[in-house]
């Protein structure tokens, strides 16, 4: 049974140069052998990348294009920016700094769906599910990468209703707009805090932690609370269709 692809976040804390590039290909060579088909570069710490750390990024994302996963650069900052659409790295690779993120708008109340559809959790068949959720996004015009962020965003917030509630009542909504889905996931757990999550250090070697992170960079918004009636928690997630909104 083919298995929906690992994410993995890895923070960048230096320079990308002759230097650190190696180490750096070793780490994104690594996840991508272990099956991870979804990167996520954290640019936080670079201020400078030099011509070898082009050369090795745009071997990696063509890598990983070729295994149909996605790599991507987030937080960078904008002297990278700059380095990046001189080497025209942006035409391969989805690229975003801290400052531009666009972040999903409320939708106005009078605007109606084009459809909503409830998707049950088969808890011992969690890639039938995903599976469901990307038949349904793809009726959005979401592009290629917009739908495999979604599809894996959405994933990981299922795989999150499981492991804390064995998957008893967790329920999928997916409601389709012109211009973006809304993904909803609920469950009747016992909840949790999810600010005393985010303010948590994560380990790199931590097995929890991890999701609300990479779900906030998959996402355009991203909300997660208690359920208004009943226990268990919600996870909103709005994916953008960026090509609608152009």
């Amino acid at each position: 049974m083919k298995q929906t692809p690992d994410i993995a976040l890895v923070p960048i804390e230096t320079d990308v140069d002759v230097t650190t590039v190696d180490s750096l290909r070793s780490v994104i060579n690594g996840l991508i052998d272990e099956g991870c088909r979804r990167i996520i570069l954290n640019m936080t710490g670079a201020t400078y990348v030099d011509s070898a750390g082009m050369a090795m990024l745009l071997a990696e994302i063509r890598r990983m294009r070729d295994l149909h996963g996605l790599i991507s650069l987030t937080n960078v900052s904008d002297q990278v920016l700059a380095l990046l659409k001189r080497a025209r790295l942006v035409d391969f690779v989805p690229v975003s700094s801290a400052a531009s993120r666009e972040r999903a708008n409320e939708l106005d109340p009078s605007i109606q769906p084009l459809w909503r559809t409830v998707v049950p959790v088969k808890r011992d068949d969690l890639s039938c599910t995903r599976a469901t959720i990307e038949r349904l996004l793809e009726q959005i015009p979401l592009s290629p990468d917009e739908l495999f962020d979604a599809v894996l965003a959405a994933g990981e917030a299922v795989g999150n209703a499981v492991d804390h509630t064995d998957g008893k009542g967790a329920v999928v909504t997916v409601t389709g707009y012109p211009d973006r889905a809304i993904i909803e996931v609920s469950d009747t757990g016992p909840g949790f805090d999810p600010s005393k999550v985010l303010q948590k250090k994560v380990d790199a070697q931590a097995k929890r932690g991890r999701g609300i992170r990479l779900m906030s960079l998959l996402a355009d918004s991203l909300t997660i609370s208690h359920k208004p009636s009943g226990p268990g928690m919600k996870v909103r997630i709005v994916k953008l269709a960026h090509a609608a909104t152009d």
